[in-house]
């Protein structure tokens, strides 16, 4: 953990760039669930951080917009009753949405029609299904 995160291959998120808050959880616990600071947000500057690289800097920001509140990108952990466990699994959500919001784009979809074989089977089970709707009815009802 003394080392930073590393998100790419070429991008490693230090420490110093993340800013942990711990506060009382709610759930299992036992005596200690009123007492024990084990909840955990992580927060990260996507915005000011210095250690994001300009190719994914815009990417980062478009794709997270809808989770930034004035540019910072906050991940809250309080599954664990441990507060290293939750310290943890806030570290590995963090990363999990960082990587994916810096993938590069699918490439495009390239459109398709659908065959003859596949259009003549499509109105076959058409006919069958209407046929067996026409066989179930009662005429003059």
């Amino acid at each position: 953990m003394d080392e930073g995160l590393r998100v790419t291959d070429r991008w490693v998120l230090p420490d110093a760039e993340l800013r942990e808050r711990f506060s009382r959880s709610s759930g299992p616990g036992g005596q200690g669930v009123n007492t024990t600071d084990s909840r955990v947000e992580l927060s990260f500057d996507v915005a000011g951080s210095s250690s994001i690289p300009e190719s994914l800097r815009a990417r980062l920001l478009d794709r997270l917009a809808g989770r930034l509140v004035d540019g910072v990108l906050t991940v809250a952990a309080s599954e664990h009753r441990a507060q290293l466990a939750n310290r943890e699994a806030a570290r590995q959500r963090l990363l999990s949405l960082l990587r994916a919001a810096v993938a590069p784009p699918p490439p495009p979809r390239r459109p398709t029609r659908p065959s003859r074989g596949a259009k003549e089977r499509r109105l076959a089970e058409k006919k069958r299904r209407a046929q067996r709707k026409r066989d179930r009815r009662v005429d003059g009802e």
